[in-house]
């Protein structure tokens, strides 16, 4: 599990570098994110601690530089602090071997030799850095729960046809899980994530809530008061960037 050696340093907003390349730091936390959230579905991690993985890991390069840290190392740490974070405890061990079969498909798990513990070490010692680095906030407020309620309340607001024969609410779901490649999650607030993969996902199937030419203010709007329109266009912006840096990704 070697290290990836990006050309620049540092967990920032920003996706795009010089003349609208995607920057190098961008695609390393981009090929890390996915690592967790496949690791994280094979260890049985439900979707809560797999979005506080991915947003320790986040904040953790926002505070770090990525020149001086194994990125998979730290990835594997925030998804062992996650657990413990989200009451769902993950052993050391099913981590290490989860990981390793990800690099190395088809392997064996790792004999509990010296460098297995080693690596356990190294793990446990990175979770104990990112904390300090953190200063032990861990703890954050995620997007899903919003989504689940906004989901619930435009269901009734649609007629049944238009709900049934279109997967508004798998598409939302899946876009929201996307949006943790990125650094979304510290960028936004969770209620304007949840209402932006909403946003989204109706636009993708053309899809109109009824009244909404007649009503007082946007639906938007009357999930989130203080929600505006440049802010949806900033988080889909940066959800449509996502998706380009999967296509263009080897």
């Amino acid at each position: 599990m070697e290290a990836v050696r990006p050309e620049s340093g540092g967990g920032g907003a920003a996706v795009l570098g010089a003349e609208g390349r995607l920057a190098p730091d961008a695609r390393v936390h981009f090929r890390v994110t996915r690592f967790i959230m496949e690791a994280g579905v094979k260890l049985g991690m439900h979707s809560i601690p797999i979005a506080t993985a991915c947003t320790v890991y986040h904040k953790f390069f926002c505070e770090a530089n990525l020149d001086a840290y194994d990125p998979y190392l730290v990835a594997m740490s925030s998804i062992y602090l996650a657990g413990k974070v989200e009451e769902q405890h993950l052993r050391t061990r099913d981590i290490i071997n989860v990981s390793n079969r990800y690099f190395n498909p088809g392997s064996e798990p790792l004999e509990l030799d010296s460098r297995f513990w080693e690596l356990r070490d190294s793990i446990v010692q990175c979770e104990l850095l990112m904390l300090r680095v953190l200063r032990f906030q861990v703890s954050f407020q995620h997007p899903h729960k919003y989504l689940l309620h906004y989901l619930f309340s435009l269901k009734n607001w649609l007629n049944r046809y238009s709900w049934q024969r279109t997967p508004i609410a798998v598409t939302a779901w899946a876009l929201l899980r996307d949006s943790y490649h990125g650094g979304l999650c510290l960028r936004f607030q969770a209620q304007h994530i949840a209402v932006a993969v909403l946003f989204l996902a109706l636009q993708i199937y053309g899809v109109e809530v009824p009244a909404e030419a007649e009503a007082e203010k946007p639906w938007w709007q009357v999930f989130s008061d203080d929600l505006t329109k440049p802010i949806i266009d900033n988080i889909v912006s940066d959800l449509i960037q996502i998706y380009t840096m999967d296509t263009e990704l080897p």
